[in-house]
């Protein structure tokens, strides 16, 4: 009899889908899907994440044994809230980080002094009469983008490796297998405020978007997540098969994944 631990293969997820139209005359269709999973070394899920238009980011704790729960899920908190309640913008998004820290600080159990967790994603900009997707990043969860035969990392990470590469004192693959390439340099917690790197990006029809915490790119390559994006059209069916191959890979971390796809755009009306 096999002593390898048996497990249930996590369920597809929903696909929920929007149609967007703004006051210039443009409009946005949009379709996603995302999930979150333990993977098959951890006991705890630090793990969080929301989608719903339109915002979509993912946050990864850290921190004592509840820690990185705590703090993962003040900030999808926070945050979900303020896109709930109005416009998202870099001024509303440091105000609900803000918020969240002070819930992180407050709560009785996150007392680590490493208690954080990363915060990236993507959100819809209709301001200045044009469409755009803004991705934000703070620590080494990932924005991919997905267009044509292309992927591209969006986001750079905040982390020790990635210090290094940019100094051309690590190449690439090195840096794959660096023993120190889960420690980042920023983070969301209690012991500094921080604020967001953002990129704008241009929308076009076609393009997807892959947010995800590092468990997932610690078991697929960039290759593989490409592999997965052009097999699977419904972003719910290309997020479980990603999940399923990152677990079957070894599902060390924590495994958070949300896919974004941009399936038309209208321009503004003259």
């Amino acid at each position: 009899m096999s002593d390898e631990p048996t497990y249930t293969l996590p369920a597809r997820p929903d696909t929920h889908s929007r149609d967007a139209a703004f006051g210039n005359g443009s409009s946005l269709s949009l379709r996603w899907a995302g999930a979150t999973d333990p993977g098959r070394k951890r006991e705890n899920n630090q793990d969080a994440f929301y989608a719903a238009y339109p915002l979509f980011i993912v946050a990864d704790g850290m921190g004592g044994h509840i820690g990185g729960e705590i703090a993962s899920q003040s900030v999808v908190t926070r945050m979900g809230e303020m896109a709930e309640a109005g416009t998202v913008s870099p001024e509303g998004i440091s105000e609900a980080l803000v918020r969240a820290v002070r819930d992180i600080t407050e709560h009785p159990e996150a007392t680590d002094e490493g208690t954080g967790t990363t915060l990236t994603g993507i959100y819809i900009d209709s301001d200045d009469d044009a469409l755009s997707v803004v991705a934000m990043n703070v620590g080494d969860s990932r924005v991919y983008l997905q267009r044509g035969e292309q992927l591209m990392q969006v986001t750079t990470d905040h982390s020790l490796v990635q210090e290094l590469v940019a100094a051309g004192r690590l190449s690439e693959e090195e840096a794959e297998t660096h023993p120190y390439s889960n420690v980042i340099t920023r983070a969301v917690g209690p012991t500094e405020h921080v604020t967001p790197d953002y990129v704008r990006i241009d929308v076009q029809a076609g393009d997807r978007y892959v947010i995800c915490s590092d468990g997932l790119t610690k078991e697929l390559t960039d290759y593989g997540i490409l592999h997965f994006l052009h097999d699977n059209p419904d972003p719910a069916d290309a997020t479980n098969a990603m999940m399923i191959a990152a677990l079957e890979n070894g599902g060390r971390d924590n495994v958070s994944i949300v896919i974004v796809d941009v399936l038309e755009v209208s321009e503004p009306t003259a």
